[in-house]
């Protein structure tokens, strides 16, 4: 080999997404979309789209999409961000932030793609490992990293920790917090509000969850001007294609159809979490659209390979605090009914 990449990246081995497979007839609980259909206008307002639009690069700053996301959530546009997916604000945020010397923390377990980020950018990572899911891990604020990311609610145990606590966090840090709220649609409460005051605060959000348009990869963050303005330097020049755009301002602008499926989902969530404990599983209450659910005997790989072999796909990582559970997400009735049926023959036949 004549050349080589950083070494760095030469180490690399790149953050490992969900599975998707091809076949549109397996189960699919193993990457959290929502099981319902988009809001109508969506696909209305994509179909009155013209040639122009397609021909032309679309708008640099997300006009619409973020002038969507100000009628729905109030805050002035110069304070938004519009992204390729929450992804794309995670990986903008930890180039703005992260170097050599400025270092990257975060509880764990969480979303695993912070480490890969850190790595990609070669920066220090800081690992506070959570001792109550609903609380801050002493230590966090104490690191004294550049960025600090908490998932919240965090993924994959479904946990939220209170505004309160958050903000505590928030006037502690000297960096900046990033408050990842991916999976917020499902939860109780939010850290919105806390942008307004605290302006190392940002907050992302995702339209992959509620908004059942992971397809489009879209989301978007709030913060202060500042920390908006930095990003916007960073990002790529053309960073949100012009469908995409469209689908956003769409999806935002339909409230009430969110609200619908999102109840929807909640619904699911209760009945398949009772389902679950009355099995014996144990799991914790939920604040996102998935259950982390443990298994002892037969084991978590044990399980997810004969869900597998059935055509039912689940999520099981191979982490420290992790490998004795799976993550399921909330399907359709059809689909989590399907799921229960599944599970009650493996844990009924297990060593028979």
């Amino acid at each position: 080999m004549k050349f080589r990449f950083r070494e760095n990246v030469e180490r690399l081995k790149g953050y490992v997404p969900g599975f998707q497979p091809r076949d549109a007839t397996v189960i699919k609980l193993n990457t959290n979309e929502n099981p319902y259909p988009v809001s109508p206008r969506v696909l209305a307002a994509i179909g009155k789209m013209n040639e122009e639009q397609l021909r032309r690069y679309p708008p640099v700053y997300w006009d619409d999409f973020r002038e969507a996301v100000s009628e729905v959530f109030g805050f002035d546009p110069e304070m938004v961000f519009c992204s390729n997916g929450g992804d794309e604000i995670l990986t903008v945020l930890v180039r703005c932030c992260c170097e050599k010397d400025r270092a990257l923390a975060y509880p764990v377990p969480t979303y695993t793609l912070y480490r890969e980020l850190a790595k990609i950018q070669d920066c220090p990572v800081v690992e506070v490992p959570f001792e109550n899911f609903e609380r801050v891990p002493k230590g966090l604020a104490e690191a004294g990293a550049a960025l600090t990311i908490l998932c919240n609610p965090n993924a994959p145990t479904g946990t939220m920790i209170s505004i309160d606590r958050v903000a505590d966090l928030a006037a502690s840090v000297k960096g900046v917090l990033l408050i990842d709220e991916a999976y917020v649609d499902f939860a109780e409460s939010d850290c919105l509000s806390l942008v307004e005051d605290f302006d190392n605060v940002v907050v992302l959000r995702s339209l992959s969850k509620g908004y059942s348009l992971a397809g489009m990869r879209l989301g978007f963050a709030v913060g202060s001007p500042r920390i908006i303005d930095a990003m916007c330097k960073v990002k790529d020049s053309y960073n949100l294609n012009c469908v995409a755009q469209v689908a956003a301002a769409a999806a935002l602008r339909d409230q009430e159809h969110f609200y619908g499926n999102v109840d929807k989902v909640l619904a699911e969530r209760t009945k398949l979490t009772a389902a679950l404990r009355a099995m014996g599983l144990k799991l914790r209450n939920s604040q996102t659209n998935f259950l982390l659910v443990e298994f002892v005997s037969p084991t978590a790989s044990e399980v997810y390979a004969k869900l597998l072999d059935k055509y039912i796909y689940v999520r099981y990582f191979d982490e420290d605090g992790l490998r004795d559970k799976l993550r399921i997400t909330v399907g359709t009735t059809a689909e989590n009914d399907a799921l229960l049926v599944t599970l009650k023959d493996i844990l009924a036949n297990h060593g028979g």
